[in-house]
């Protein structure tokens, strides 16, 4: 079985990725995004926005069962993220596994 904190670290320390609603956003606009991860307690307003950006760029949207502390330590930052957007997923098999 896949482990979603372990293939986002990877993503993050491999790779490329967005941190924070504003930079997923923009990367979603862009076409750049191509996983978005959030956290499940997210503001609501920031996760209709990502919703309806990612559904209409066809981005899948992976929900991390946990808060903005928990994500941001699995993306080995010392503040809170409650999303994140895979542009290159690096070393990580996140853009292949399902969780």
């Amino acid at each position: 079985m896949a482990n979603l904190a372990g293939d986002i670290r990877l993503a993050v320390e491999s790779g490329d990725a967005a941190i924070g609603t504003r930079e997923v956003l923009r990367a979603v606009m862009s076409s750049e995004a191509k996983l978005i991860i959030v956290s499940s307690t997210m503001d609501k307003s920031a996760m209709d926005d990502i919703r309806h950006l990612a559904g209409i760029s066809e981005t899948r949207i992976i929900v991390y069962k946990s808060d903005p502390t928990a994500l941001g330590t699995v993306c080995g930052k010392p503040y809170q993220v409650s999303a994140i957007a895979i542009i290159d997923p690096g070393n990580s098999k996140i853009l292949e596994e399902e969780y």
